[in-house]
């Protein structure tokens, strides 16, 4: 049987898998095919998926006993490390670049009738908990490629939920207005909700709608700035510029006991940096260890290649960089040009 599918809605893929189980096939194949035409007239407006997954499937052997969660998960990053490769070097990206490893990691999961916990024989790890692992590994994926620039190594872990989610919009979308149903399947995928970003964290804002903490007397340019007055509707969000998070809490506690996100601590110290004393700057460093965190000096370094040239944003961050350097700190890959 083959299936040509393709949705943003986790849900769907959700009671797709949860379907080809239930009627006993194997995902035995997969490939993503671009279908639809760039400069149709909903592909202008929405956030329109660019390929379909096709997915070849068979009949499971009746006699497979069931699988365990451990071993699934561990063949399913086996499935589908080198297919991302692959994907991406075709210029899959966006959601698109999601959901095109779903059909791969499928293989490993559908093999089995049933996939028990194994710290937990008594439950079954659902359809939407193996989803939810292939959506972090993808992301992960994403994420080191943009943090060392698409070579190295690819998959970053251990970086936290909001950082991991903001170089991946600022990635896709810069500070430009971004179509909610790709922000929303990228929050998913970052455990987090596209709610809790915009009310919760302050990383988020719908278009044309200012927050909490913005302050109108702000000097920087709307363009610097991200915004675009009036230019926004219901189905558009945006990342927050960094001058407009100025929440007394920013870089020093994080909603729900979390730890604070390193995208928080870097727009911290660039408020900081900007009041010139240097000293809070010094302290703020020492603090929180950041002078001895190379994943801090990684997305410091990511963040200037984002930011556009000749931005008030990116002279600060490459001041920034060269002063946690001739502090001592752990350098990043490449330094940007001296401020």
């Amino acid at each position: 049987m083959v299936i040509v599918f393709a949705n943003k809605q986790p849900s769907a893929w959700e009671t797709l898998v949860a379907a080809l189980i239930r009627s006993g096939f194997v995902v035995d194949a997969s490939w993503p095919i671009q279908t639809e035409m760039a400069n149709r007239t909903n592909a202008q407006t929405t956030a329109s998926l660019a390929s379909s997954v096709w997915l070849v499937c068979r009949k499971r052997e009746t006699a497979i006993r069931p699988g365990w969660d451990n071993n699934v998960l561990t063949e399913m990053r086996e499935n589908i490390t080198q297919k991302l490769r692959d994907f991406w070097d075709a210029g899959i990206r966006g959601p698109d670049f999601v959901w095109a490893a779903t059909g791969p990691a499928m293989e490993a999961f559908s093999k089995y009738p049933v996939v028990k916990k194994a710290n937990d024989p008594n439950q079954l790890m659902t359809v939407s908990e193996f989803l939810r692992e292939v959506r972090r590994m993808v992301v992960d994926f994403v994420v080191g490629r943009v943090l060392t620039h698409d070579g190295g190594e690819e998959v970053v872990t251990g970086l936290d939920d909001v950082t991991t989610y903001y170089l991946l919009h600022r990635h896709d979308f810069g500070m430009d207005e971004a179509p909610i149903g790709a922000c929303i399947l990228y929050a998913l995928s970052c455990n987090l909700s596209d709610s809790a970003l915009v009310t919760q964290f302050d990383v988020l804002a719908q278009s044309g709608k200012p927050s909490a903490g913005t302050n109108d007397d702000s000097d920087e340019t709307a363009e610097d700035a991200g915004e675009d007055e009036g230019s926004g509707s219901g189905a558009k969000v945006k990342l927050r510029a960094w001058n407009h998070r100025r929440g007394r809490n920013l870089g020093l506690e994080a909603p729900g006991g979390r730890p604070v996100p390193i995208i928080d601590q870097v727009h911290k110290l660039m408020h900081l940096w900007r009041s010139g004393d240097q000293l809070k700057v010094d302290d703020y460093l020492d603090s929180r260890g950041l002078n001895r965190n190379a994943l801090f000096n990684q997305i410091l370094q990511a963040l200037i290649e984002l930011a556009a040239s000749g931005s008030d944003e990116r002279s600060l961050l490459e001041s920034l960089s060269n002063h946690v350097a001739a502090r001592g700190g752990i350098s990043a890959p490449r330094q940007g040009q001296l401020v």
